[in-house]
């Protein structure tokens, strides 16, 4: 069972009311989710590092949600939220629509090689999406659980997420030899081949 973490603040601050943490745990309950401890980073830290560096810390509340195994949707923060608010009608359920881009479509060409490793591929853009450093950091740590999860650690799913405004399409699905992949890691400032990359991943 997945364990989620939120920021308290903000996230009571999205359901539009303060909790005590029984009338949190009792809601979740109500709803089929479990709240597992209510604490804060820097509680989770001393139980880890020991008080000493965990007092160095920021100290903002968190609670650790549990989330069954098949509900791929509560994995995050705005997941969660969205749900708790759909369940007491205090929202409505989101209506998604697939729009037709003025420019037309962008092209993904697949070429036969990955037939024989991964043949399929999924695309899609996002449009008018804004990122803030929180919300930045739910979505990657959303694309993580889905990966350890779903993906089963990548074995059957890899998901990759880019900046649509600085790339520049169509885009190509191959399968390289290791030595001829040259890819820069999240947040690193160079490129790895293949074989680097599988040693930096270590």
């Amino acid at each position: 069972m997945p364990t989620v973490h939120v920021d308290k603040e903000e996230f009571y601050k999205v359901l539009g009311r303060n909790y005590s943490t029984d009338e949190f745990r009792e809601l979740c309950f109500e709803f089929g989710i479990e709240l597992e401890e209510d604490t804060s980073d820097k509680e989770l830290s001393s139980k880890k590092v020991g008080a000493a560096k965990a007092g160095d810390l920021l100290e903002r509340p968190t609670l650790k949600i549990d989330i069954p195994a098949n509900r791929y949707d509560l994995l995050c923060h705005e997941g969660i939220s969205r749900a708790l608010l759909i369940f007491q009608e205090k929202a409505k359920p989101p209506i998604y629509k697939l729009v037709e881009p003025e420019n037309g479509r962008v092209q993904i060409i697949v070429k036969p090689e990955t037939a024989k490793i991964r043949p399929y591929i999924v695309g899609a853009i996002l449009r008018n999406v804004t990122f803030t450093e929180r919300n930045y950091n739910n979505f990657i740590d959303l694309q993580d659980k889905l990966h350890n999860n779903l993906c089963r650690k990548r074995t059957l799913v890899a998901i990759g997420t880019h900046d649509l405004d600085t790339l520049k399409a169509p885009f190509t699905y191959e399968a390289l030899s290791p030595k001829s992949i040259k890819f820069a890691p999240l947040n690193q400032p160079k490129e790895y081949d293949g074989e680097e990359l599988m040693q930096f991943y270590e």
